[in-house]
């Protein structure tokens, strides 16, 4: 069995304080995108984890969440059998788009199909929860809002194709480092995320966690206003990470701003996908 693994982008993000178990309180809007990694999946006859990956930044062990997502659903399920799990890595961690995240949900996702265990999106999502924030939301794809933590999702209508400019810095950023240094303070009655939820006005979304990465990055800094400068509809850090993304409309923009970045930041131009097309392409090789 062979899945794709798609990447995200944050659309915004509001912080709305500390909670009790130590996470930040969070409204996120979160978007799919066609860059993405390709999971490979074949049975064992012994009950067994093998991983493998073409990154040899990642550790392809325990430690990884592929590991983590398959050893939860044998620890639960005495007919869950063996994996050979093979990752064909092309999003790169520490930038802010899931790819981890990612490969955990789709191997919930594989694995409850490759060994028969008949969870529905929702069990699977609570698996999802139990090993990472952004887990669940990868069990939906297209545009979804996620409260909480980040793992409470609702699905929302989807946006038409935007094309989308990734610049993608070499050095990874940590969300612990990035958290720990925020200062917060009081979200405004109003928040501008409903407001765009009503109107589909770009300008009204942020990252409110830029103006900390700013401080440790300024050169991220400066790519977002050369997109903006390039007319896009909206330019933001995604997440925590270190990758900026700008959002054209219009193709020809889009490119344009490509081969502006290209001279300086390793970058690429994919398309948004909605829910319907993150499905279709996920599984097209099952």
């Amino acid at each position: 069995m062979k899945f794709r693994s798609f990447a995200k982008i944050n659309l915004g993000i509001d912080v709305l304080g500390k909670r009790e178990d130590g996470y930040h309180e969070i409204r996120t809007l979160f978007q799919a995108i066609e860059f993405g990694d390709i999971l490979e999946f074949h049975p064992l006859t012994e009950r067994e984890i093998r991983l493998s990956g073409t990154d040899a930044s990642i550790p392809w062990d325990e430690r990884n969440l592929v590991h983590q997502a398959a050893r939860l659903l044998q620890q639960d399920f005495p007919q869950a059998g063996g994996v050979k799990v093979l990752v064909t890595k092309n999003v790169p961690s520490g930038k802010g788009l899931g790819g981890g995240s990612s490969n955990a949900a789709m191997t919930l996702f594989a694995l409850n199909r490759l060994w028969g265990l008949g969870l529905d999106r929702s069990r699977l999502q609570d698996y999802g929860r139990r090993l990472g924030a952004d887990i669940p939301y990868f069990l939906d794809g297209g545009l979804c809002l996620g409260e909480g933590r980040g793992d409470v999702i609702t699905p929302l209508p989807d946006l038409p194709v935007y094309y989308c400019v990734l610049a993608l810095p070499s050095f990874p950023i940590l969300t612990s480092d990035i958290y720990g240094r925020l200062r917060l303070t009081s979200p405004p009655e109003d928040s501008k995320m409903n407001r765009f939820l009503a109107r589909r006005e770009f300008g009204l979304l942020e990252n409110k966690l830029e103006e900390t990465i700013f401080s440790l990055y300024p050169r991220l800094k400066a790519i977002k206003s050369s997109f903006l400068h390039k007319e896009a509809v909206l330019s933001l850090v995604s997440g925590t990470g270190s990758a900026v993304f700008g959002l054209f409309e219009d193709r020809e923009k889009a490119v344009r701003a490509l081969a502006d970045l290209e001279r300086t930041e390793e970058a690429l131009l994919v398309e948004t996908l909605s829910r319907e097309r993150y499905w279709k392409r996920a599984t097209a090789g099952v």
